[in-house]
């Protein structure tokens, strides 16, 4: 079986099988920080995934997957109702998988495999696994991995802040007023940032404001209201931001994976 009802209690771990997918439709959700023995890719066709792992935060719209290594730390977070996927690799498996975590395109064939692998019985026949499995290796090695990272600073004097900023999700405000509330001057906290971020805090705030934007997006908000709530003077400055930054509208950019 690899439809899991919501609440069903899961570890991938105890199951010795070479690959196991699960599917499920999860409202909202925090998982926390945990980790797996197994190789882990994460997806989501409909809605958005908010993944916090090794010092950074990213986000997985329905273009998007995050590929896991064993071992490695990590939290999904759902803020509406995602169609989840997930798919455990055995350690045998590893030689043919990426070794370092990524965030990667994922196109209509990409999509098309990691569908029919979440749904697999658990006790599928490895030889019926073989040919799908190869080609989804081969579609994984190629897909153009993507920057969507936020990395987050570990200065203390940062961290009450920070907590604040990713429960409330309310954009991080200018550095003349963050240097209000940390109570440290403007020049201190853009050392901060461009030490432990490697990204000036108005670099870092404006990626903030990026991420939240495609999570807002595919979750089905409309963009007049991603572009008041993340604090643009207009819907075509919002726009404008976008394209910079990804190259596409905001529609163009999700409806990316639809057209492959």
């Amino acid at each position: 079986m690899a439809s899991i009802a919501e609440g069903q209690q899961f570890n991938a771990d105890t199951l010795t099988n070479q690959v196991i997918g699960i599917a499920t439709d999860i409202g909202q959700h925090d998982s926390g920080m945990h980790k797996h023995n197994k190789g882990q890719l994460l997806y989501a066709p409909v809605g958005c995934i908010s993944i916090t792992l090794d010092g950074m935060q990213s986000v997985l719209p329905p273009t998007r997957a995050a590929w896991i290594p064993a071992g490695m730390m990590h939290c999904a977070r759902m803020r509406n109702v995602v169609s989840y996927r997930s798919l455990y690799f055995s350690t045998e498996l590893a030689m043919l998988l990426p070794t370092t975590m990524c965030i990667v395109e994922v196109n209509v064939l990409l999509q098309a495999l990691i569908e029919r692998m979440a749904f697999w019985d658990w006790d599928k026949p490895e030889l019926e696994q073989a040919n799908t499995l190869a080609l989804f290796c081969d579609e994984l090695a190629v897909a153009p991995v993507q920057q969507l990272h936020l990395p987050l600073p570990q200065d203390p004097r940062l961290q009450t802040w920070l907590t604040a900023l990713m429960a409330n999700d309310l954009p991080p405000q200018p550095l003349n007023q963050l240097q209000t509330e940390i109570g440290a001057s403007g020049k201190t906290i853009s050392r901060i940032f461009s030490r432990e971020t490697g990204m000036p805090y108005q670099a870092w705030r404006q990626q903030w404001r990026l991420l939240n934007a495609i999570e807002r997006l595919a979750e089905g908000q409309r963009i007049s209201t991603v572009a008041f709530d993340l604090d643009f003077t207009s819907d075509s400055a919002f726009i404008s931001f976008f394209r910079q930054h990804t190259g596409s509208t905001p529609a163009k950019y999700l409806r990316y994976h639809e057209q492959g």
